[in-house]
């Protein structure tokens, strides 16, 4: 389902907290492949994708920091994420856990949804913001957040046997969409 149009309205009202939250979405994903290279070390070619990803979400960081900076804005600090909690919280109660295969298809399948959200969110920003260099800016962001969605779905399936994924990604799919309708109404990334 596609975020509701008025949360760019919400958005613009508050270009600082949009901007500080973003900051913490991009540390929180470097620190997420950083977990996934700790984790799987025996997946050479999912450790170099992690690598490059951690390096892509750290530099992405540092340039939503500086856009905070040159508005004169401080980092702040982190704040809890409800949209990405609903997300673990279904995984957890609806996908068995307990094989390291199922596990590892989930963490894969949380991290594509949360990108392939991220770059929704970032087409609609620059497409509809009023600020030229923030519509720019989200326009190249999007980009890298479609092909680390790719990178991640790509990987669920490849070192799943016993899992059809396709049917697993079609379920959250409906899930997140669900969620939908109580996300779009705040300033933050996915709220």
């Amino acid at each position: 389902m596609a975020t509701d149009p008025r949360w760019v309205n919400i958005v613009e009202d508050n270009i600082k907290e949009i901007l500080i939250d973003h900051a913490f979405c991009e540390q929180k994903a470097a620190s997420n492949a950083i977990s996934m290279i700790v984790q799987y070390p025996h997946y050479p070619d999912l450790v170099a994708a992690m690598v490059e990803i951690c390096k892509e979400e750290l530099e992405h960081f540092e340039m939503v920091h500086k856009k905070i900076l040159e508005r004169g804005f401080n980092l702040g600090f982190e704040r809890k994420d409800p949209y990405v909690k609903d997300l673990n919280d279904y995984l957890k109660k609806n996908h068995d856990n307990s094989s390291r295969e199922s596990y590892f298809v989930n963490q894969m399948l949380f991290a594509a949804m949360i990108e392939a959200r991220s770059c929704e969110r970032f087409k609609i920003l620059s497409e509809q913001l009023s600020d030229p260099d923030l519509k720019v800016f989200y326009r190249m962001l999007m980009e890298s957040e479609a092909r680390h969605f790719m990178t991640f779905l790509k990987f669920a399936k490849k070192y799943s046997s016993k899992i059809d994924v396709d049917n697993r990604w079609l379920t959250f799919l409906e899930f997140e969409a669900s969620l939908m309708t109580k996300y779009g109404k705040e300033q933050t990334m996915h709220g």
